[in-house]
């Protein structure tokens, strides 16, 4: 298994290298926010909260949509191709995975350098800890994105995760932390995952270690990544059977 969920991240690498436009294209929205928006939201807040929102926002708009490669391989018989193949089906998903984390991992550095160059100041082990908990994040969300294209009619998959993840960048606080939304609407954001993720990442940029709020979003993110990950091989093993 280990050996064909390298081959088949090895090749989405290259493919992934030939289309640099797209992966940049894919971070856009938040660097024009970063861009657009910093400079008047730190008239009153930080970019240390500022940022780790845009982070999570890059998480859901990129990785949530992952699934439209799985769209287009069904469209064009690859993914039929690929089921007649030896290759372990839980590597057909985790080669997809690994090689969704690491466009998710260039997209944020390339977010983080802009936002140091706009005056981000993050402590470098907050910084650290914050990566690995928005990676593992990214990576669950891939794994469900797929899960989803897979079971959803290929022509609603795009306008539905679309439509989805908007909701779900606002109600996670993004833009501004919930504690500051009326009472209805920061009840509701508490049932977002997203949420946990954000309030512990904006701990760890503003070197808050060992608080409750870290502990908890860690715990959140990684139940919601066993989850994500438990969902996504059932369906890859179901449908590539």
């Amino acid at each position: 298994m280990l050996r064909d969920t390298w081959v088949l991240f090895r090749h989405g690498v290259r493919v992934t290298l030939q289309q640099k436009v797209g992966m940049v294209f894919g971070a856009i929205q938040p660097l024009l926010f970063l861009v657009l928006f910093g400079p008047i939201f730190t008239t009153f807040g930080t970019w240390e909260t500022l940022v780790p929102g845009l982070i999570i926002q890059l998480g859901l708009m990129s990785m949530g949509l992952a699934g439209f490669g799985v769209v287009f391989e069904k469209r064009s018989g690859v993914l039929e191709r690929m089921r007649v193949t030896p290759a372990s089906r839980l590597a057909l998903l985790l080669g997809r995975v690994l090689n969704n984390a690491l466009t998710m991992t260039i997209q944020t550095l390339l977010l983080l350098a802009v936002a140091f160059a706009f005056g981000l100041r993050a402590p470098a082990p907050g910084l650290a800890a914050g990566f690995v908990l928005v990676i593992v994040l990214g990576s669950s969300l891939a794994a469900l994105s797929y899960a989803i294209a897979l079971t959803m009619n290929e022509h609603l998959f795009a306008p539905v995760m679309s439509t989805a993840v908007i909701p779900l960048v606002l109600l996670s606080g993004s833009f501004l932390p919930m504690s500051m939304a009326p009472g209805w609407l920061d009840a509701i954001s508490h049932l977002s995952p997203f949420r946990y993720t954000l309030e512990a990442l904006r701990d760890l940029f503003a070197g808050r270690y060992l608080t409750g709020t870290v502990g908890l979003g860690v715990a959140v993110t990684v139940v919601f990544a066993a989850v994500s990950l438990t969902v996504g091989t059932r369906v890859f093993n179901r449908e590539n059977a």
